[in-house]
């Protein structure tokens, strides 16, 4: 599912990846970082995102963007404003009040854990999971698994940008579509 970046009220097409600052060796030696903060200052570069991840909207139609934490805060409380739907935070441990269910997953080096409120899901809410980066899948495929635990339905994934060569796409369960708006290869 290709979504075109030509966007006619801001002239000519946008070519978000030269929005994406490249920082070698960081956060460590042999490691190229995908830098979205100079993307995410550029407010045409921003609207783009925006417009085509609607556009991903239109065709899923989600009841609710869950994001998650915590550049998933940025662009899907972006995306969920644009497009007149709610938003759900998927949060690390400790941060979210009143009860709260809870998905443990494994990391390169040991683990960690996401949390969504018992009931921000309740009524089985069609649920499109968004973040900035789909890199390893492991965030990603917990937080669907938070979804379908908290009673969602799952409809799909959208991504500013995709490492596809850490293989993530491939860690997604394969039913639901999954976009990403910059793909690396």
């Amino acid at each position: 599912m290709a979504l075109s970046n030509a966007s006619p009220e801001l002239g000519k097409p946008i070519d978000l990846r030269e929005l994406v600052r490249d920082v070698p060796d960081f956060p460590k030696p042999g490691i190229l970082f995908r830098d979205l903060t100079p993307l995410m200052r550029d407010p045409r570069g921003w609207k783009e995102v925006v417009r085509q991840l609607s556009g991903l909207c239109e065709q899923l139609r989600p009841d609710l963007i869950v994001g998650i934490e915590s550049r998933g805060f940025i662009v899907g409380t972006a995306l969920a404003t644009a497009v007149e739907i709610g938003f759900v935070p998927v949060r690390k441990p400790g941060k979210l009040p009143g009860q709260v269910r809870a998905v443990e997953y494994a990391l390169e080096y040991g683990h960690d854990r996401l949390e969504i409120q018992h009931d921000a899901l309740s009524g089985g809410p069609r649920v499109l999971i968004i973040d900035d980066l789909l890199a390893t899948g492991g965030t990603a495929a917990a937080c669907a698994q938070l979804v379908f635990e908290a009673g969602g339905d799952l409809c799909g994934y959208g991504f500013v940008a995709e490492l596809a060569g850490l293989g993530g796409r491939a860690r997604l369960p394969g039913e639901h579509p999954v976009e990403s708006l910059i793909i690396y290869a």
